[in-house]
């Protein structure tokens, strides 16, 4: 077995659920496993060198992201989910302000793409600002505005404080991502 075989099959053994999950939090769950299956398959179909399962995730990562900006641009005369959704998703009695995932996936639909992918690799990936630009292609002071006003659009969704520190944000998604 060569060594890009291993990396792809050790992948797909060790974080394949790990990817949906991402690509649901990025695109929806709709689409989730088979925007993982085209990163995949971009990511494998010619040699890049990706030397370990690391390394392969993260450029995984980034082929999910840009496979769901690029479908958007395709299917931008359809409406986008959530159009039309209550202004407050936020759901009555849960504890300590746990967000259960459906509510928080209702929430991330309401966002533009850019927005979506924005915070997704800035909270969720952890990306600074710099290199989310550089992933996406944009400006630096366009994910500003992006993560603004989609952090903007998910606190008034999700009932949170708007006032609330980035750590808290990360608590709230990450918690109601499992």
């Amino acid at each position: 077995m060569s060594e890009w075989e291993w990396v792809a099959r050790s992948l797909m053994e060790q974080r394949y659920r790990a990817l949906v999950g991402y690509a649901r939090m990025v695109a929806g769950p709709a689409n989730a496993e088979d925007l993982v299956q085209e990163a995949l398959i971009k990511t494998f179909s010619r040699p890049r060198g990706l030397a370990n399962v690391q390394v392969a995730e993260a450029y995984v990562r980034r082929a999910i992201v840009t496979g769901f900006l690029d479908s958007t641009r395709r299917s931008r005369r359809e409406p986008r989910a959530g159009e039309g959704a209550p202004e407050s998703l936020a759901s009555v009695g849960h504890a300590d302000g746990v967000i259960d995932a459906a509510t928080l996936e209702a929430a991330l639909a309401r966002l533009t793409p850019r927005e979506r992918a924005c915070v997704a690799l800035r909270y969720l990936e952890g990306l600074s600002v710099l290199e989310t630009a550089k992933t996406l292609g944009i400006a630096d002071g366009s994910v500003k505005r992006y993560v603004a006003d989609g952090i903007a659009k998910l606190n008034r969704a999700l009932g949170t404080d708007a006032a609330a520190d980035d750590e808290q944000f990360v608590r709230v998604v990450k918690g109601g991502a499992r």
